[in-house]
């Protein structure tokens, strides 16, 4: 652990650069939103509730929730428009070791876990094009580690997009910009294709006649090991578990405030992002799991080889996306998706690189971080930030499965995005009289509804899915002691020389 940076005289340092506007700022929202989970997460959720009906609750529930959130995070981004976004949030709100704490957890799984989940997610569409870089290949193998061919690839393109963002905001934008347009292309593809074109009248009989007779499929070794029908609490316990593949497909919407520092009127432009892109990836995503069930039927056996008989349940690899084409137009069709989708996690993960090293620059400038990643590069971008970002991201892509990272980061994230809602509540109360250019709409019953909601299903983790939720409490806490010991080592007199937010070019 270091000291914070030494001063660097005015005048002589690289400065933050607001060069996002609404469109740009737009679109880190989307696209960081929309990865790999809206292409694959909805087989796991239908095994999970087993229905047409709550299969689109689930997402229109998770969809509510997150345009509830962004809505709420509009104030606190109008009051605090500096880099960092959440940590600074909750700084603000509660005390730096609170702020230091969501850092740390970002840094350790959050960011960087879906980081690594997405960038595991293009390794499997990749697969589909070339099966050399298929899991099931694995190139070394030693007791319980084993790397695959999956996992390099997945390195790869983490590594490769951080070069791009090392460069500067500029090209990390224009990358961004151009793969969320082309990504949501690709959603829209889907939406009428699913439902104008390759829409089974069959298939959408069978899923309307038992639209809401909920059940829980479990696979034991890739066989259905038991079915159970779901009722009650159980029911509603059912919908908390399936919520963790939604709420990880619409998560990274708060991405956009950890760039506040370069976003051009950003107590403007960073609350109009975050409501008009949670919103609109919530309305794809509900049209694109009504084109899901247009094409396919719900249920499905993984006994069998063709797409309509496995279902959405049991689709190959869980990819939805591909099934659902290859069900209209057969295997090449699936294969040009699988290179739509392709694009679709690389650019998600571009947003999330950008994006994250904010946090830890801002943390290191508040002496909480390693104080390299307190300097900017020569292109006016946390270059030291990024690099320990993408070192620490490669090492979470070779320690587990899509499915063990997902859990890990969904549980972690809520209980920050409560602390956070509730932030708006504590500042009210400690500060009334600050600037706030943009007030929580529908205060306060509509944040009350959202940490009533995800507390709700936070419980429902801890006891249907404790060996992943568990663990996420363990690093937080772990954050404490690391805290205080960072502080021990940190130069007392920092504070009167680096402000937390770092410098920025003027607004």
């Amino acid at each position: 652990m270091n000291p914070p940076a030494a001063d660097i005289p005015a005048g002589c340092a690289p400065r933050l650069k607001r060069e996002l506007g609404l469109l740009d700022s737009t679109m880190i929202v989307v696209g960081s939103m929309i990865g790999s989970g809206i292409f694959i997460v909805s087989a796991d959720i239908a095994r999970t509730v087993g229905s047409a009906g709550w299969l689109l609750m689930v997402w229109l529930i998770t969809g509510a929730i997150t345009v509830i959130a962004a809505l709420s995070y509009g104030e606190l981004a109008g009051m605090m428009p500096a880099a960092g976004g959440q940590y600074v949030y909750l700084r603000q709100a509660y005390n730096p070791l609170v702020g230091f704490l969501y850092g740390w957890t970002l840094f350790l799984v959050i960011q960087t876990g879906t980081i690594a989940a997405v960038a595991v997610g293009f390794a499997k569409f990749t697969a589909v094009l070339v099966p050399w870089f298929s899991e099931r290949h694995v190139l070394f193998s030693a007791g319980s580690l084993r790397i695959s061919a999956a996992q390099l690839l997945a390195i790869a393109s983490v590594i490769v997009l951080t070069g791009i963002n090392l460069r500067g905001i500029r090209e990390g934008k224009r990358i961004q910009n151009l793969f969320t347009i082309t990504k949501t292309a690709a959603l829209l593809g889907i939406i009428l294709l699913g439902i104008f074109v390759g829409r089974n009248p069959e298939v959408v009989l069978a899923n309307l006649s038992s639209a809401w007779s909920s059940s829980w499929t479990r696979l034991a070794d890739g066989h259905i090991a038991s079915i159970e029908p779901l009722s009650g609490m159980k029911l509603l316990a059912a919908v908390g578990v399936a919520m963790v593949g939604s709420l990880f497909a619409s998560d990274a919407w708060n991405n956009i405030t950890f760039t506040a520092g370069e976003v051009s009127q950003p107590q403007r432009n960073i609350p109009l992002s975050l409501a008009l892109g949670t919103a609109a990836v919530t309305l794809l995503y509900l049209l694109v799991n009504i084109a899901y069930m247009a094409a396919l039927p719900l249920t499905g056996s993984p006994e069998t080889g063709d797409v309509l008989g496995r279902g959405i349940q049991f689709a190959a690899n869980d990819r939805v996306a591909t099934a659902t084409v290859m069900a209209v137009f057969g295997a090449p069709a699936g294969i040009f998706m699988a290179i739509l989708i392709m694009v679709s996690t690389f650019g998600c993960n571009n947003g999330l690189i950008l994006a994250g090293a904010r946090v830890y620059y801002a943390m290191a400038r508040d002496g909480v971080f390693f104080r390299k990643a307190a300097a900017l590069n020569r292109n006016a971008v946390p270059g030291a930030a990024l690099v320990l970002q993408a070192v620490w991201a490669s090492l979470l892509c070779l320690s587990g499965t899509y499915g063990d990272l997902l859990d890990y980061v969904i549980f972690a994230v809520l209980i920050f995005y409560i602390l956070t809602v509730a932030g708006i509540f504590v500042l009210r109360r400690k500060e009334p009289h600050a600037p706030r250019p943009y007030k929580a709409w529908g205060y306060p019953w509509l944040p009350s509804l959202y940490i009533l909601l995800a507390s709700a299903i936070s419980v429902d983790l801890l006891i249907y899915k404790p060996l992943f939720t568990w663990p996420g409490i363990g690093i937080v806490l772990l954050g404490i002691p690391v805290y205080y010991l960072w502080r021990a080592v940190a130069d007392p007199s920092k504070d009167a020389r680096m402000p937390p937010s770092g410098p920025v070019a003027p607004a």
